[in-house]
């Protein structure tokens, strides 16, 4: 299966990013819940543990396999529910500072997440990593296995469309 990359350059007050958009068939509640509660987080991306009021937590990704379930401290650094929960963290695959804002009309949830480059040059593999995620997120949300999405797909075959977009980030400046 050969899954259609949908991520774009967005100009963003934080900074240059690489942006993805889901569209779901549920309140925004439901949808911030998904990305925000432990249990359902773990179904498609990983867990954290902690206490939010402390202004961060510790988040371990599950979906990559036992030797990639390390720990990394994660700042929230803006948590507006059900609306934008802003994160961010480094560790030994780069500075990431995500931010995921939801907009709701009539029942349908668009949540878009962006990624605020801090190095254009792993926009190629980030890209197809967020698409994966992504849409084991959608599978989650409409009670199918995420199990079932094969990071194959896209990676590498997503990869030419994200240098890309890459290029584009550099000819921004």
């Amino acid at each position: 299966m050969t899954t259609t990359p949908s991520g774009f350059f967005q100009r963003r007050a934080e900074g240059p990013a690489v942006s993805f958009q889901r569209t779901f068939r549920a309140p925004a509640a439901d949808v911030w819940d998904a990305i925000t509660e432990s249990d359902r987080l773990a179904r498609w991306i990983g867990y954290w543990t902690g206490d939010p009021a402390d202004g961060h937590v510790q988040f371990t990704m599950n979906a990559e396999g036992d030797e990639n379930m390390t720990p990394a401290r994660y700042d929230i650094r803006r948590c507006e529910p059900p609306t934008v929960l802003q994160v961010h963290t480094t560790d030994d695959f780069g500075t990431w500072d995500l931010i995921a804002e939801l907009t709701e009309v009539e029942g349908v949830t668009t949540l878009t997440l962006s990624q605020i480059i801090d190095d254009v040059a792993t926009i190629e593999n980030t890209g197809p990593g967020w698409e994966y995620y992504l849409d084991r997120l959608v599978a989650a949300a409409t009670g199918a296995d995420p199990e079932l999405i094969d990071f194959d797909d896209y990676y590498p075959a997503q990869q030419a469309y994200y240098l890309g977009i890459q290029q584009e980030v550099v000819d921004a400046g």
